[in-house]
């Protein structure tokens, strides 16, 4: 079986990285890999691929930035000569970005099937550009593959046939679990000077926080009140720094602005955090297998389980109420979760069993 696997932003690294993994084990099977070059910082791509042992990619697509449909079309326009020059049996997206849906109306109008993984999560927010790219690629693809039983729901309100839904756990688990030792080796918390001593980590990049100015300032309030407490590191997302300059960083001496940081060196930071505040999906789901408490500065989540089951606690964006939960994480109350069902490693496993049956 002959499998053509996209790549397009970084998150999406952590979930095709244990996919590539498996296939190396496996006979029969093989998988070319395409990165869109939706995110295209050299020196952190290449970084994402060294430490996640990511083979080179066969053909990078090279599309850079642009407005929504820019980017949506130049992927579509550049991806479909791969496909017609290598006829794979199926192409596998993972995650909601805009490689996610170009990728795969490329390849249905080719008659080529797609594999969806991460189907089914749902914000219920259509002003998400993310929910657009997750309903639309979900409603097109042949297998999808879901990481929480949320997902299998949602799917299932929408009338998709159950034969085409799978529930296999999350991929991005599985790297971190493979990579959770080395991880550790990292001495970013000695570059930062916070080894052995409590501090938070900040996120921020979805454009409703982001790019709303009045929302934005709500949040510093919140930042700059919790920083007085104990550091907070905030890596700095490409589209976060412009806004920052209505931030009065003086006020904050406790916030320690950084880079982006590589997946190793980021992974070590949550774990040891005494809390992490985001607006980031995957690191909801990344700090409830930690057992690290995370505010979710947003108002919803596609990823339930993790309030449910997991460490999250959804707190929005009202400054009172993300400072409340803030200090009570902070005075060390235990952050209660279990990680969810067939969070376990081995979610690579099961879709490649899937995808690889005679049946297909």
């Amino acid at each position: 079986m002959k499998l053509l696997a996209v790549v397009g932003a970084r998150p999406n690294f952590m979930k095709i990285a244990p996919l590539m993994w498996e296939i190396e084990r496996r006979s029969g099977v093989e998988a070319l890999l395409v990165h869109t070059g939706q995110h295209y910082d050299q020196q952190m791509s290449q970084l994402f691929f060294d430490e996640l042992r990511i083979p080179r990619p066969d053909a990078n697509l090279e599309v850079g930035s642009g407005s929504h449909a820019v980017q949506t079309a130049e992927v579509m326009k550049r991806f479909e000569p791969v496909l017609l020059d290598e006829r794979p049996d199926a192409v596998v997206v993972v995650g909601d970005v805009n490689s996610t849906i170009a990728c795969a109306l490329t390849a249905v109008k080719l008659g080529v099937p797609v594999a969806h993984i991460e189907a089914g999560l749902r914000s219920f927010d259509r002003a998400m550009p993310e929910e657009i790219n997750r309903i639309l690629t979900d409603a097109i693809s042949r297998w999808l593959f879901v990481s929480e039983p949320s997902g299998l729901e949602n799917l299932r309100r929408e009338g998709v046939a159950e034969e085409r839904m799978f529930f296999v756990g999350n991929l991005m688990i599985d790297t971190l679990l493979a990579c959770r030792e080395r991880s550790e080796h990292s001495d970013v918390l000695r570059q930062l000077e916070l080894e052995g001593q409590p501090y938070g980590v900040l996120t921020l990049h979805r454009p409703s926080n982001v790019d709303d100015s009045a929302v934005f300032q709500a949040l510093a309030r919140a930042v700059g009140r919790l920083q007085s407490e104990l550091p907070i590191v905030f890596p700095v997302h490409p589209r976060t720094r412009q806004a920052l300059a209505g931030w009065n960083l003086a006020q904050m001496p406790h916030l320690r602005l950084t880079d982006p940081l590589g997946y190793l060196d980021f992974m070590k930071l949550l774990a040891h955090a005494r809390l992490v505040l985001t607006d980031s999906g995957g690191i909801q789901e990344e700090t409830t297998v930690l057992g690290v408490p995370c505010l979710t500065l947003r108002a919803n989540t596609e990823r339930p389980s993790t309030v449910s089951e997991g460490t999250n606690c959804l707190v929005g964006m009202n400054p009172e109420r993300i400072i409340e939960a803030g200090l009570a994480a902070i005075a060390g109350e235990p952050a209660v979760g279990r990680v969810p069902q067939f969070w376990d490693g081995s979610a690579a496993a099961r879709v490649l069993d899937i995808l690889t049956a005679k049946e297909h």
